[in-house]
């Protein structure tokens, strides 16, 4: 089994590194935080920077929060790209701009590396559960090298086109949640304000053509005011301004992506920003003068 470094032991990434400790793969971080305890439990081993856990280890892979960190990871001072030898394969899990990743691909190529943009879907319940959804851009053959290492990750696991694709089809991922949500903060708010309880009605909606997972997870969420981050709005809105400044330069209009970005907006701007995304209600309740419970 390859050596595996990990480089983002954060909400997302510890949990999808003790699965991989867990299939018996060696892991390898950076020591530039604290080790997470439940993570040396199983056998994690650090190292001094970056470019040390690129030198011990055959795949890499990086899971941070936007462009700038993993522009610092690979490519600032003791970067991992500073230390890659030929053959070894780059995976970004995080989720990052599609134009920026077509760049860094083309870096990693040039040093006679694999790259592949791997962003995911499921949040830290996918990434506890190994069921998150993995979209993939890249060369086929890093694909299936990268297989074993993904399936011990998640669930739905799809390679869509070259560099670049895996992190357009997440951009297009956001917008669907995003707007889910708002969709279903909308409906809990005018349930409960015209006197329905939001419990039943979230539970009679389940059974119906509004079910979804977002319906399940963060409809409850929002009845039981469990906020604490799964997925940060902070992160939510990250992605929402990769959407929106792709769909300028496209010419594409995304009104109802614009103006859920709107109500992000304004929960961050009350405080809400490291609040799970499914408090977005929070502004459409301050609108309607109502809070769902």
């Amino acid at each position: 089994m390859e050596t595996i470094g990990f480089i983002g032991l954060g909400i997302m990434g510890a949990p999808m590194a003790g699965h991989l400790l867990d299939a018996g793969y060696p892991v390898i971080a950076s020591d530039h935080r604290s080790k997470p305890a439940a993570l040396a439990a199983k056998g994690l081993k650090t190292v001094t920077g970056h470019d040390a856990v690129a030198s011990a280890a055959g795949i890499i892979i990086t899971m941070v929060p936007d462009t700038p960190q993993v522009t610092d990871v690979l490519f600032g001072e003791n970067g991992v790209a500073s230390a890659l030898s030929k053959g070894k394969l780059v995976i970004d899990m995080s989720s990052i701009s599609p134009i920026a990743t077509k760049d860094f691909a083309k870096k990693i190529n040039d040093l006679g590396c694999d790259y592949l943009d791997a962003p995911v879907s499921g949040g830290e319940v996918g990434a506890k559960a190994a069921s998150l959804t993995i979209m993939v851009g890249g060369e086929e053959e890093a694909f299936e090298r990268a297989r074993p290492v993904f399936e011990k990750m998640g669930k739905n696991i799809t390679l869509v086109g070259p560099n670049g694709v895996g992190q357009t089809t997440k951009v297009a991922n956001q917008i669907v949640v995003a707007l889910t949500i708002e969709a279903i903060g909308e409906a809990l708010v005018f349930a409960s304000k015209a006197g329905a309880d939001p419990a039943k009605v979230r539970q009679a909606l389940m059974g119906g053509l509004a079910a979804s997972r977002i319906l399940e997870v963060h409809g409850e969420r929002m009845i039981k005011r469990t906020f604490a981050p799964g997925f940060r709005i902070e992160l939510h809105q990250k992605d929402l301004n990769l959407a929106l400044e792709g769909a300028k330069a496209l010419g594409v209009a995304l009104p109802n992506t614009s103006t859920t970005q709107q109500l992000f907006n304004s929960c961050a701007a009350n405080g809400g920003a490291k609040e799970d995304h499914s408090a977005l209600v929070r502004a459409l309740e301050r609108m309607a003068g109502h809070e769902v419970a």
